[in-house]
């Protein structure tokens, strides 16, 4: 059943929705944590990576909760109204079954982006000590951060005819404003 769901166009494309817009939220906290972990003095990657894998836990479950209930709600609404339509139970049929299997998919999906998006850049200060300082962490921490956010652009762009390489652009510039930012807080 899954299979037939992921080849249905609605079901991938409100998952990639889910999965880019939490990535794009998970990617723009990890910047934030390890731009203000480096400037707050942290000594060591390994607190900065224990500090983003709360924010991995923390957006991942509002993700994937969120979701899951956002699509029961909706799934439910539209079950009710088909119901309706056809004066008939939809109880323990195929559309029900299937409107739980995309319900799974997309609360999957959602929960996925903001992982990667802020694993992947906490990634060099596994390496802090060894091969790179705590800032060269987080100066290639950023740059996976934006390179993430540029990748999430250009995909974005080629399922809908646009130049990849303008949208790769705008979604990694909002990397450099979040390091920008965080940059010149106080603190």
């Amino acid at each position: 059943m899954l299979s037939r769901l992921l080849r249905k166009e609605d079901v991938r494309s409100i998952s990639r929705r889910y999965f880019i817009s939490n990535g794009f939220d998970g990617t723009l906290t990890s910047i934030g944590v390890i731009v203000g972990a480096v400037l707050s003095g942290i000594p060591d990657g390994s607190t900065v990576i224990q500090i983003g894998l709360g924010a991995a836990v923390g957006l991942g479950t509002s993700a994937v909760w969120s979701v899951w209930e956002i699509e029961r709600a909706e799934t439910q609404t539209e079950i009710r109204r088909i119901e309706r339509a056809m004066l008939t139970d939809l109880q323990d049929t195929r559309v029900q079954r299937e409107q739980q299997g995309a319900r799974f998919i997309h609360a999957t999906m959602s929960g996925l982006g903001p992982l990667i998006g802020v694993i992947v850049p906490l990634v060099p200060f596994l390496f802090e000590g060894s091969v790179l300082s705590m800032a060269e962490a987080g100066v290639v921490g950023v740059a996976l951060g934006i390179g993430i956010l540029a990748v999430f652009g250009a995909y974005m762009a080629s399922i809908s005819g646009q130049r990849w390489y303008v949208s790769a652009v705008r979604m990694g510039l909002a990397g450099l404003v979040v390091a920008a930012i965080n940059l010149v807080l106080p603190g």
